[in-house]
């Protein structure tokens, strides 16, 4: 008899449960790739009122992140043209042939338009590659190096030969299993290449290393440029960081793609951490795989 009731408690116990359950993995689901589950919401006790709150809660969410994405959109474009306006009157200017005083200033008013253009530009790639991060598949895929070489080679050769700087390239293994499509491997790689090559000096090394260590998958990517502080590291992965230098060809920076570069490899289960032993002392970005 008591076995019975036993059971019995269990199985009750199981039925309130199942709500709670399926409420909770509706949260996980949304929070690590926004999907949009349904959930049953035509009960009317309590476990079914709370499955319908969730439910109204995920589709606010969703509805409040397309209405922000769509505002920024139209203040970018709105901004394009604001900005578009007094560079049109200026390159008017310099075709007139001016002297050289009033060119001078009509030639600065083109590079501060051309730098909010690609402010703009960044912000809405910013949002664009924001919503891929946060869709990511978190299969295990198999990752061949040997693979995605090629595409990044392509990608840093030119910034390579301006500055006639060596690409040291350490492959100790060629095929690992990772939580990571390629492409995004490539973008996050080709990102902390150029960003080594842009502040290192000319005529240096850009080294990058692959190899495994307990149980682990890590990738390197060092230079001997001009490094930064230790206190300045949680800096180096913030959104428009204030951190933004010039390299040492006076590049510019837009100052977010360290942090997609971390956003991506923490998606995708790893770890991209950065190094320096100060000024002029290079740096190292680390990125680590569990196996």
């Amino acid at each position: 008899m008591t076995l019975l009731a036993t059971l019995v408690t269990l199985l009750v116990l199981n039925q309130l449960i199942k709500p709670i359950a399926k409420a909770s993995k509706a949260l996980d689901d949304y929070r690590s790739e926004r999907k949009l589950s349904v959930l049953p919401t035509q009960y009317g006790d309590e476990a079914g009122l709370l499955m319908c709150n969730i439910q109204d809660s995920i589709y606010e969410a969703e509805s409040f992140i397309h209405e922000k994405q769509d505002l920024i959109y139209m203040l970018s474009h709105d901004l394009k043209n604001f900005a578009g306006n007094p560079q049109g009157l200026a390159k008017l200017i310099i075709s007139e042939e001016p002297s050289e005083s009033v060119k001078h200033l009509a030639d600065l008013i083109c590079e501060s338009t051309n730098l909010q253009f690609r402010y703009i530009e960044n912000f809405i790639k910013l949002l664009n590659e924001q919503d891929q991060v946060v869709k990511i598949n978190h299969e295990i895929k198999s990752v061949s190096f040997r693979d995605i070489l090629p595409f990044i080679n392509e990608q840093v050769e030119q910034r390579l030969v301006d500055k006639n700087i060596k690409l040291n390239l350490t492959m100790e293994t060629t095929e690992e299993k990772l939580r990571i499509d390629e492409g995004l491997l490539v973008q996050v790689l080709v990102n902390l290449i150029s960003n080594a090559i842009k502040f290192s000096y000319f005529d240096s090394e850009v080294k990058v290393r692959i190899y495994k260590e307990n149980a682990a998958l890590i990738i390197t990517v060092a230079d001997s440029g001009i490094g930064f502080d230790q206190n300045q590291i949680d800096e180096l992965f913030k959104k428009f960081t204030t951190m933004s230098r010039l390299g040492t060809a006076n590049e510019s920076s837009t100052g977010i793609g360290l942090y997609l570069c971390k956003k991506i490899i923490e998606r995708s289960k790893g770890q991209l951490t950065a190094a320096s032993e100060g000024k002029n002392r290079g740096a190292e970005f680390k990125i680590e795989f569990e196996l």
